[in-house]
Parts: structure tokens; C-alpha cells; sequence
């Protein structure tokens, strides 16, 4: 059974908020964060990746920087200002990109669903990413941007939410990428938390570290309190909950900076032996299963001559059989999450992106894959496996700043 929990909300004023609402902090780095920020005091961007106001060469993790998150979101607090809802509440979050549209709710989720298994994950975490996150919750006392959950649809709850966005919006706004971001407050909260007790289990779909890192900062903050009771704030952390039906995967692209010690003409007689190799293919792979690889200004299409037998559903996945077919045994990327040699691109840049950095030498190969779906993510968090690194990009992405979760 899922929970969704009402909270107290802090919120920016409906004047302010197409001002502080942010893209999430892990999206961009430190210098596209700082571009993204420029002139525009009130983004939440200076409290999520608070080294934009500070010295370019700040250690990402010294004690200065999570101290000038504070105080930025201090400063926002008093000057936005950042106001607290008067009662605990639920809300409908919809997202419109193009042609696209997804609706979740808003609410908490129990920090025990996490840790029981209940909310299923798909993706290790890394431990200094943890540590930065679980570090700025306890040092803020707050989660900043939510959780993005997916669950298999209910009809009860799409009549609910259905409801909800026949009334007024509470926040309406288009934001610089041309995403549309509607908010509406939930007038019945327990008739749609009790609808949610029917879906058995939900799925982090993006967020695995904010996820953990909630988790990580009740277990300090419970240490810290004789007089827990399980009732705290940091009990529960910040969630968007959307119907996967709704949800849309983009491809997650690769790059690599050399051929491992090979010529081009040699690396592509190297892929032929497994992969049917065509040139002047499409930039998109147009099958599951399908690669198309960018090398000296041209496509080529890549087919596996032998499709995997396996039965472990991680191994069918197109980033598996690139990985274990190509990428370990041509050019020794042997794990992907700390190769240096290896990027990913997300693939809301296009391919265009690639050929950009291909062109410029910045790498010297990039392949454009088809997008894992749904099912199989849900499948692989059923089976409690783990997905290869990078296999999902969702887009559109949440904003996060709207609705802050004080613990």
C-alpha cells in the first residue's frame, strides 16, 4: 500500500514563482546552474547549488558552501517572501511540453516506504553525491525539490485529479524552455490519499539520491531526537507521484573521447564482426535493439547479428548489449559509472549534441540509442535488480522551489 501525506507547504508568492521555481540541481552543473541564475536573484538555483555565488574554484563540498545555501534560502524566505501554507495540503502537478502531457500529485511519502521497499529503485547511488544532499537537507532542515515517483495508474485517482483540474490553478506559468508548469490545491485531501492506498507499490523514476539522502538525514536527525515518535517532518520526504502511462522516456546517449588505440578504419572492422554496420544512417536508431554511432562527420546504423538469448530482462536492455558487445570489449569502458573516458548525453539535446561534440574533438565517438520504457524499468525494480548506469532520461523535468517540505 502507498501512502501520500498532506504537508505544510513553503511556497513563493503566485507573483514569484516563475522567478524562484528551478530546474533540479542535478541536471546542470556549477557553470550552467550560475548562467541559468544570472540576474535573477529569487532561483532557487542559489540555495540548491549555492557555489554559484561563490569563488569559481570553491570546493563543491567545504563547509562555505552549504553555509551560503542557508543563507540564501534564508534571504529568499524574508524577501520573496517564502510563506507556509496554513494546513496541511495535497496538489496536482501537470507538465505540458509540446504535445506532451503528465498530471501527478503532489504530497510526502514515508521515509519507511523507502527503506521497506515499498517505493522500488532501479539505480545505485554514489556516496559523495549522498553525502552532499543528505548534508544540505539537514543543513537547510528541508527537502527543496521533490522526488519524481511513478506508479501503475489508478481510475479512482484519475477522476480525482481529473476533478481537481476543472477548478482554478494556484500556480500557472510558462518557464524559459517553453514547459508549461500548472499547480492546483487539492480540496478533498483524504478522498485522494485513501484512493492511493490502492496502488501497491510506486517507482522512483528520477531522484534516487534525494531519495536516499531523505533517508540518510532522518536516520541522523532520529539519532539526534530522545523524544522521536515517528510523527517528525523527517519522517516523510518531498514526492511527485505521476501514472506511468503518462510518463515519457528519453534515450540517454553515450560519448567516449578516443578509440582505445584504434584507427577508425580498424574500430569499425572491429564492430563489424558483431554488429551489421550501415552507413549514412539515420541519427536515431529506428527499432529497439538498433544503434547509430557518429564517427568523422558520419552515421552509421549498428545491428547486433545475433540477438541476446538471455532471459534476464537487464540483459536485453539496448544499453546492456552496447555495453557488454562494444563499448567493454572494443574500447575498454569496463564500468561506465567512473570510466572517465565515457559521458552521456541526455536526450532532450538531440542529436545534434552528439555531432557537436564529436566535431569539435571534445570526443571522438558517440552513439544515439532507442529509449528504455516503462515496463522494463518497473520489471527491473520488481525483480529488485539494478538498471546499467544512465539508462533513462525523463523529460519534461520538475520544478523544483514551488512546494518546499520543511523537516
Amino acid at each position: 500500500m502507498v501512502m501520500v501525506r498532506p504537508f505544510q507547504a513553503l511556497q513563493p508568492t503566485t507573483e514569484r514563482v516563475i522567478e524562484v521555481a528551478a530546474v533540479p540541481y542535478d541536471v546542470v552543473n556549477s557553470e550552467e546552474a550560475r548562467l541559468l541564475a544570472a540576474g535573477n536573484p529569487w532561483s532557487l538555483l542559489h540555495v540548491s547549488r549555492p557555489e554559484i555565488d561563490l569563488p569559481v574554484d570553491t570546493d563543491l563540498y567545504s563547509d562555505e558552501v552549504y553555509q551560503k545555501g542557508l543563507e540564501n534560502f534564508q534571504r529568499l524566505q524574508q524577501e520573496v517572501p517564502l510563506t507556509l501554507e496554513e494546513s496541511p495540503m495535497l496538489y496536482v502537478y501537470r507538465l505540458k511540453m509540446g504535445e506532451h502531457t503528465q498530471i501527478g500529485v503532489v504530497g510526502c511519502c514515508p521515509v519507511d516506504e523507502y527503506d521497506n521497499d515499498i517505493i522500488k529503485k532501479h539505480e545505485k547511488t554514489r556516496k559523495d553525491k549522498e553525502d552532499d544532499r543528505t548534508r544540505h537537507i539537514i543543513t537547510l532542515r528541508a527537502q527543496t525539490g521533490p522526488v519524481f515517483l511513478t506508479y501503475r495508474g489508478q481510475i479512482e485517482i484519475n477522476q480525482i485529479v481529473e476533478e481537481v483540474i476543472a477548478t482554478k490553478p494556484y500556480f500557472d506559468f510558462v518557464a524559459s524552455d517553453s514547459i508549461s508548469h500548472t499547480i492546483w490545491k487539492v480540496s478533498d485531501t483524504e478522498k485522494l490519499a485513501k484512493a492511493f492506498e490502492a496502488v501497491p507499490l510506486s517507482y522512483i523514476a528520477d531522484g534516487h539520491h534525494r531519495a536516499a539522502s531523505a533517508s540518510r538525514a532522518r536516520a541522523s536527525l532520529k539519532a539526534e531526537n530522545p523524544n522521536h515518535t515517528g510523527t517528525e517532518e523527517y519522517n516523510y520526504f518531498l514526492a511527485v507521484m505521476f501514472p506511468s502511462d503518462q510518463l515519457r522516456i528519453l534515450p540517454y546517449n553515450r560519448v567516449v573521447k578516443d578509440l582505445n588505440n584504434h584507427s577508425e578504419t580498424d574500430f569499425v572492422a572491429a564492430i563489424e564482426k558483431d554488429f551489421v554496420v550501415t552507413e549514412n544512417a539515420p541519427a536515431s536508431p529506428v527499432n529497439k535493439g538498433e544503434f547509430s554511432m557518429y564517427l568523422n562527420k558520419k552515421w552509421y546504423g549498428l545491428s547486433p547479428k545475433e540477438k541476446t538469448s538471455s532471459q534476464n530482462v537487464i540483459d536485453s536492455l539496448d544499453v546492456s548489449i552496447l555495453q557488454n558487445n562494444l563499448l567493454a570489449p572494443i574500447l575498454n569502458i569496463q564500468d561506465p559509472r567512473t570510466d572517465k573516458r565515457i559521458d552521456f548525453v541526455g536526450g532532450i539535446r538531440g542529436t545534434e549534441e552528439l555531432e557537436k561534440l564529436v566535431d569539435s574533438g571534445k570526443v571522438q565517438v558517440a552513439f544515439s540509442l532507442y529509449p528504455t520504457t516503462l515496463d522494463d524499468l518497473m520489471n527491473i525494480a520488481d525483480a529488485n535488480e539494478i538498471m546499467p548506469p544512465k539508462s533513462t532520461w525523463f523529460e519534461p523535468k520538475l520544478r523544483s522551489g514551488m512546494l518546499i517540505h520543511l523537516i
